[in-house]
């Protein structure tokens, strides 16, 4: 069966984002030829699932071409319909049916891509299965809050941590089945 995951950066404080989307504080550990794992991550996934505003920032910041590079499905969670575009849909419907009839079909993982909106409504409903958090070491005191408060407690299973020269430390837990 395929895994529901998320492969995300914050603070040492819990944001992934400043004010007004500000990421800059990501540039703090960028290093040539360090990519903390990404590529290895992407490999095992087929399918991406996103918030819209995040994928307002990255095709701002980025462009199409992050997402749109032909050999996996993108499902960006909406509240305005649009039309599909190559192989991203514009999906807005219950949350828990698509992830649901994802994790039934066949293939690679699913890989949650933020935003903070997004993965409350994930973790309110129980649905994601793995958690790799790479925290970036600063404090950066306000903005948008990797998990927001009122969700249901959560046990999880440690994976794994790695630590990097950069300081940056990336924890890997899976849900505990009871």
């Amino acid at each position: 069966m395929r895994k529901l995951c998320l492969f995300i950066a914050t603070s040492l404080d819990g944001y992934i984002a400043k004010p007004n989307n500000d990421l800059s504080f990501l540039k703090l550990v960028e290093k040539e030829g360090e990519d903390y794992g990404y590529a290895e991550f992407t490999s095992s996934i087929d399918t991406i699932i996103l918030g819209r505003k995040t994928y307002d920032y990255v095709l701002k910041e980025i462009g199409t071409s992050h997402y749109d590079n032909g050999d996996r499905d993108v499902y960006v969670i909406t509240r305005t319909e649009r039309p599909q575009q190559g192989r991203t849909i514009f999906y807005t419907g219950n949350i828990a049916a698509l992830i649901n009839r994802l994790k039934s079909e066949q293939g690679k993982n699913i890989y949650c891509d933020g935003g903070a909106e997004l993965i409350d409504a994930l973790l309110q409903q129980d649905l994601i299965d793995e958690m790799i958090i790479s925290i970036i070491p600063v404090l950066v005191g306000d903005g948008t809050r990797l998990f927001k408060d009122g969700r249901p407690e959560q046990t999880l299973e440690f994976i794994e941590a790695k630590t990097f020269e950069t300081g940056l430390t990336q924890l890997h837990y899976k849900r505990k089945k009871e």
